[in-house]
């Protein structure tokens, strides 16, 4: 039975003044007539049923074997979990942990966050199915970043996750325990998301591989985003080949995600697995990734390095320059904040486009949005009145003229790369921050946003990336980042394999 109600008087006058409309009483006494008759179709609706995705794989085991503190030392697991796949497959023998944004039917996700509590998903996200058919076990739901906006990895609601190389500075994130997962050899691989640099930030200050791909290769049904425009899923493992096979895996068109349009797949792994030549990369230095105002000396030497020793293997590594990549986070943040605003104002989904709209989890965001704002984390509270203030009192027109500017920024990157093969960069221009005991709100915001200079542009270009180990700056980990066009993630991959191997 519908428990949908028409507005009151009071309520139509309400609702049409937020859109600028003073009606007169006749107006209102005609609309109070009219929309019980109007609202009769969406009565019909609630008597409707929908097919949600299928779940294949439905035998699963949760929280059996939860890690202590001994296990878990650097609390990357929220919960842990036995989903076994296929008998045989590419993954076959893979342990697989996912960032808990990810849905994993019947299995609670929290988003790193206590702001929508007890939600438990009724079905797998794409990629879950897709690691599940690949011969892939999933055994964790991952500490993540709250509700996925920071690349500090101090803002979880189950506390902060550590640096596997020092318990004094934090993994990086969004990502955060997909990235100390894997350092930590919890899980062999894992998922991560990324739509500021959340897979190649904690990559970086881990120590280990992650790989963005390019915008709407990888299927995001079924994963909670911030912005359907700039959200990313990929993979981060240990070494570059199981980042491939993971790829080979979960990539690939996907009708119930509206962020796909024509989507073109490679061979990942049997690129990476063949062992690149050095003397057949042509790398092109990016000017303008060194030098930030938040750069340590010691990161861009790292990397200078590690790039000059790839030269000395024989690939052919030149300084290349794009101007405009230094505008790419005012552009990412003209995009972002307002993207994100909607996404949560559309009750965690969004509006107006295909593909598959999971109104459970809707229903749930929008609840607990109304109920618990007030557990947003800084970063949320930040973007969300922003956005707003932005979207009302300027009407949009930064997040447009944003949009309209990432296609001039990727036109300049793929200007660049028709003479290399990728772009190099540090990945961040520091490492990993410390830790603090209460940082304040303003603390949390400015480590929340200050290793973007670098990771964000390509969120918003769409262009493949991937961090992989360049050495260390006293003592913890550097990432080197490449960057390909788009829909080449194979020679991305490529390059972080010959640039492993080189500087093993």
């Amino acid at each position: 039975m519908s428990d949908l109600t028409p507005p009151t008087r009071e309520e139509i006058a309400e609702y049409a003044a937020e859109h600028y409309m003073d009606l007169s009483e006749a107006e209102v006494d005609t609309l109070e007539a009219v929309i019980p008759e109007v609202l009769g179709a969406y009565e019909r609706l609630d008597e409707l049923s929908t097919s949600p995705p299928q779940v294949t794989y439905p035998d699963r085991r949760v929280g059996e074997t939860d890690p202590d503190e001994a296990a878990d030392p650097l609390n990357a697991v929220i919960r842990s979990c036995v989903v076994e796949g296929a008998d045989t497959g590419p993954l076959t023998g893979y342990d697989v942990g996912i960032k808990d944004n990810v849905s994993l039917a019947d299995v609670e996700m929290t988003f790193g966050s206590d702001v929508v509590p007890g939600y438990v998903p009724r079905y797998d996200a794409t990629i879950v199915t897709r690691l599940l058919d690949a011969g892939a076990a999933i055994t964790a739901k991952l500490n993540m970043e709250n509700l996925a906006f920071s690349g500090s990895g101090e803002m979880s609601a189950y506390g902060p996750v550590v640096n596997p190389h020092d318990e004094d500075h934090l993994a990086g994130g969004s990502s955060s325990g997909s990235a100390a997962a894997v350092a930590s050899d919890l899980v062999d691989v894992a998922i991560g998301g990324d739509q500021a640099g959340s897979i190649r930030i904690p990559a970086a200050w881990c120590g280990c591989v992650g790989h963005k791909p390019t915008y709407g290769l990888v299927p995001y049904t079924g994963i909670l985003g911030l912005g359907r425009t700039f959200d990313h899923t990929g993979p981060m493992a240990s070494n570059v080949q199981d980042c491939a096979r993971v790829l080979d895996a979960i990539a690939g068109a996907d009708p119930l995600d509206p962020r796909q349009t024509a989507v073109s797949t490679q061979a990942y792994a049997e690129r990476v697995d063949a062992e690149p030549d050095a003397d057949a990369l042509t790398v092109g230095v990016l000017t303008e990734g060194f030098g930030h105002e938040e750069s340590e000396p010691g990161v861009d030497e790292t990397v200078r390095e590690a790039l000059a020793a790839i030269a000395d293997a024989g690939a052919t590594v030149t300084e290349v320059s794009v101007p405009r990549h230094r505008d790419g986070l005012a552009i990412w943040n003209g995009i972002a904040n307002e993207g994100t605003t909607a996404t949560i104002a559309g009750e965690g989904i969004g509006h107006f486009a295909d593909g598959y709209y999971d109104t459970d989890l809707m229903a749930a965001f929008a609840e607990a949005r109304r109920e618990n704002a007030d557990a947003y984390p800084p970063t949320i509270k930040l973007v969300a009145t922003l956005g707003e203030y932005l979207a009302e009192e300027y009407h949009s027109r930064y997040y447009a003229k944003a949009q309209n500017l990432s296609r001039e920024l990727a036109d300049a990157y793929d200007d660049a790369l028709a003479d290399v093969d990728v772009l190099a960069m540090p990945t961040t221009p520091q490492t990993a921050h410390e830790r603090l005991d209460d940082p304040s709100m303003a603390q949390i915001i400015a480590r929340a946003v200050d290793m973007l200079p670098n990771t964000a542009p390509f969120d918003v270009t769409g262009h493949p990336a991937v961090s992989v180990p360049a050495g260390t700056s006293d003592g913890l980990p550097v990432g080197l980042m490449f960057v390909g066009e788009q829909f080449d993630d194979a020679t991305v991959l490529a390059a972080a394999r010959v640039a492993e191997r080189t500087l093993d």
